[in-house]
């Protein structure tokens, strides 16, 4: 099968949704298929094609969410290369610009169109209205929801039973909902370079550490000050504790004033961005894994850290219920004071840690990329079926529409 991906954001970008299509890529590649991605170019305003890698890259603008950019909708350029590719499935990943892009290739070229819905708009509305316009521009953003999810697409993927929930309840769409969680490559993030490892550790003077450890954009919408506030009320209990924060972001001058204005600076560390072929030597860094945000539609970074055998104390959110599991793998706390509770019990008790980290690895096991990328391609099977019914029936109606017209005019 010739799958096409369409995504406004790929390598060299960071971020969950590229770690989710790297998976599916190499997952659909295992398989034998043929895998070709269409996407923004985050570095400068030139057309590219990589044909090696098979990427196309267009230009886009720089909008003020983040470092993303928009680009137009249709890119003469691009179609007449992505019409050789001749495409079976057209799979987008984002609802906008390259998202519109895959939409209209797929009316032109009668491709089907399978779409997974990866991003809470609402929650970062805030980057773009500043507080003002809320109420319209929540709205304004149902109604491109619900028309990028469901009439434009064969077939819908969410990875989480929280997103399901939430389309069902406000969207109601008429297309069936397929929930597959993203994949993981376990071996990936379980066997790493130790002597890597080592040296971060010495870089980052955590020799000596009991360390928290968050990988997440510093943006609003992550609440890592709230992880910032609760982290600094354990600093009393357990002296050589460290919080350790992985990526960078708009807010990270931000959160860098509020642990001086704490007087915690010394014992919490901005990594600032990593490339995303070295971050499974961040999490063997780290002794808990820790996250206060409720915007994710998956916690690929919780999935990391349990694939890396690194227990999780995670705010209770749908996104994080189907893989931390209290007890057994970590925890979920309801109350801020819960998360400083579960920190001290895991560095107090080394028994319980040994049992949770070799829970975290076992949980892992059933999020492997083997399995997703599986599932991902019977969901391509079935839009590209149902396709196949639709035309049938749609010809089929003509023929009847044509044979009536010529009974008339006889």
């Amino acid at each position: 099968m010739r799958i096409g991906i369409f995504t406004d954001t790929y390598l060299p970008y960071v971020s969950g949704l590229v770690t989710s299509e790297l998976m599916l890529k190499e997952s659909l590649e295992k398989m034998g298929h043929e895998v070709f991605v269409v996407t923004m170019n985050l570095e400068n305003l030139k057309y590219k094609y990589d044909k090696e890698n098979k990427v196309i890259y267009i230009p886009g603008v720089p909008t003020k969410i983040y470092d993303t950019r928009l680009t137009t909708f249709y890119n003469p350029r691009a179609f007449n290369q992505i019409r050789k590719w001749k495409l079976d499935i057209i799979h987008t990943q984002t609802e906008f610009s390259i998202g519109t892009f895959g939409r209209i290739i797929s009316k032109q070229l009668d491709i089907p169109l399978v779409h997974t819905y990866h991003t809470m708009y609402e929650d970062y509305l805030f980057y773009l209205t500043k507080g003002y316009f809320d109420k319209p521009s929540k709205k304004l953003v149902e109604y491109l929801t619900r028309f990028y999810c469901d009439t434009t697409v064969s077939e819908l993927i969410v990875p989480t039973k929280k997103i399901y929930n939430i389309f069902k309840e406000k969207y109601n769409p008429n297309k069936k909902i397929n929930i597959i969680p993203t994949g993981m490559d376990i071996e990936r993030f379980s066997n790493i370079d130790k002597e890597e490892v080592e040296k971060l550790r010495k870089k980052y003077k955590l020799e000596d550490s009991f360390v928290v450890g968050s990988v997440s954009r510093l943006g609003k919408e992550k609440s890592v000050d709230k992880l910032i506030i609760e982290f600094s009320k354990l600093i009393d209990k357990i002296p050589n504790i460290k919080l350790l924060l992985v990526g960078d972001g708009p807010d990270k001058k931000i959160l860098k004033d509020l642990t001086k204005e704490l007087n915690i600076e010394n014992n919490v560390i901005f990594t600032g961005k990593v490339e995303i072929e070295n971050i499974q030597n961040y999490y063997h860094l780290m002794d808990v894994f820790s996250t206060f945000s409720v915007t994710e539609t998956q916690g690929l970074t919780v999935l990391e850290a349990l694939s890396s055998k690194v227990p999780v104390v995670a705010i209770k959110d749908e996104s994080f219920e189907g893989s931390v599991k209290n007890n057994e793998n970590g925890y979920l706390f309801a109350k801020n004071a819960d998360f400083s509770n579960y920190i001290y019990k895991l560095y107090s008790d080394k028994k319980l840690y040994k049992k949770l980290s070799e829970g975290a690895y076992k949980t892992s096991l059933d999020n492997s990329s083997d399995a997703f990328g599986k599932k991902v391609y019977d969901v391509y099977m079935d839009s590209i079926k149902n396709y196949k019914k639709g035309l049938e029936f749609f010809n089929d109606i003509k023929e009847v529409i044509n044979f009536k017209h010529k009974k008339d005019d006889e």
